[in-house]
């Protein structure tokens, strides 16, 4: 498994290059897009918030999902399933040093109570070998794979509407970056 792991880094951080470079490319980006009422999920082990995948580009094959997730019980949020990839894994970015890294993660613990955000730049949903071009106004069905103190792993699917990577003012406040 840690040589197939070692492999896949090297794709992955094609990907995180691509997606990086995208978003280092603009001064500042806007806040998350607005939260529709397909992006709610408040039933089920876990309330899904303002989630969105971002729409592609041509010749892109990966991308990223963002959501808030809030637990009223400890569970580990342990991977994600869809259609629309091949592979849909937890991710997170982090500064080592001077570098951004991004690595996969096996797992993320959602305390009870506690709001656990997947955002730019952070632990965050990533999308590799997409099976088609995602377009904005489109909506993905996504698995969310969730274990609990017995461990058991049970499945909640949420809708997450794909929006595009909206870009404001080059001389905004960059203290709002969505990176």
């Amino acid at each position: 498994m840690q040589g197939k792991r070692v492999t896949q880094s090297w794709a992955w951080g094609m990907a995180a290059v691509g997606l990086l470079a995208a978003s280092l490319a603009v001064h500042a980006a806007a806040p998350a897009p607005a939260v529709s009422a397909s992006a709610v999920a408040k039933q089920g082990l876990v309330q899904v918030e303002g989630a969105w995948i971002r729409a592609t580009v041509k010749g892109q094959s990966a991308t990223g999902g963002f959501m808030d997730l809030t637990s009223s019980q400890a569970l580990t949020l342990v991977g994600f399933e869809t259609n629309v990839a091949k592979h849909a894994e937890l991710h997170e970015m982090a500064m080592e040093g001077d570098v951004m890294r991004m690595r996969a993660l096996d797992a993320l613990p959602l305390p009870a109570g506690a709001t656990v955000s997947l955002k730019p730049g952070a632990h965050h949903l990533m999308l590799t070998d997409l099976k088609r071009p995602l377009s904005e106004g489109e909506t993905v069905s996504l698995t969310l794979l969730l274990k609990g103190a017995d461990g058991q792993v049970r499945k909640q699917t949420v809708s997450v509407p794909v929006k595009a990577m909206h870009m404001a003012h080059p001389h905004s406040d960059h203290e709002q970056h969505a990176h």
